[in-house]
């Protein structure tokens, strides 16, 4: 189990602590939620969530198989909708994967991204479309 102890610091801010290992990051509410957009939104942090999962996942069973996966990129792109309440709406991902697109694991490293433990977790009315780019 871990433990993350947040802090409302004030004016729209937050300091999360993550107990284990002592490493803390900050929010602020985003410039069109009346915030200053000062660090990562929460729901900037479920993108990020998003496309770290996806990323680590990959890098498992790229690390179980000797395959060298450096420099893989994970960009999403978070939209929010307010029908009917103000949430995550979709969330668009493109991985750049430095391997040819004919390698041997491809599928199995699509696969993982794709069912990731962030991914399973999201709700099911979050559009989530994944594209992956692959070296040529």
């Amino acid at each position: 189990m871990v433990k993350i102890e947040v802090e409302y610091t004030g004016d729209l801010h937050t300091e999360a602590l993550h107990e284990l290992s002592g490493t803390k990051l900050s929010t602020d509410a985003p410039l069109d939620n009346s915030g200053k957009g000062e660090s990562f939104s929460p729901t900037d942090l479920v993108a990020t969530a998003l496309g770290t999962c996806m990323a680590t996942t990959m890098g498992i069973l790229a690390k179980r198989h000797d395959i060298d996966m450096s420099g893989a990129r994970v960009n999403v792109q978070k939209e929010m909708v307010a029908d009917p309440l103000r949430r995550v709406g979709r969330l668009e991902v493109v991985i750049d994967m430095p391997l040819p697109e004919d390698h041997p694991k491809r599928k199995a490293l699509e696969q993982a991204a794709r069912t990731c433990p962030v991914r399973q977790s999201l709700a099911s009315n979050i559009e989530i479309p994944v594209r992956f780019q692959w070296k040529t």
